[in-house]
């Protein structure tokens, strides 16, 4: 039995690229650098507050149950 031929499949040549696309997507790849930084920068901001209001979530229900058990006593 004879396998068929095969062909090489090759995508359509894209045109030559347009100049404003060009500038478009340029400015969408600084912005986009620009926005990754600025959530680096919070994300450090958001966590550090995190743990403060954990500590204080642990702190508060601590104080909480040591009033309790000086009332009951």
């Amino acid at each position: 039995m004879t396998t068929p031929q095969r062909r090489i499949l090759r995508p359509p040549r894209s045109p030559d690229p347009d100049p404003r696309q060009a500038e478009r997507l340029r400015k969408l790849r600084e912005r986009l650098a620009g926005d990754r930084a600025a959530l680096a920068r919070w994300m450090t901001r958001l966590r550090r507050a995190f743990h403060r209001v954990e500590l204080l979530q642990r702190s508060v229900a601590r104080i909480e149950r040591e009033i309790n058990r000086s009332e009951d006593s």
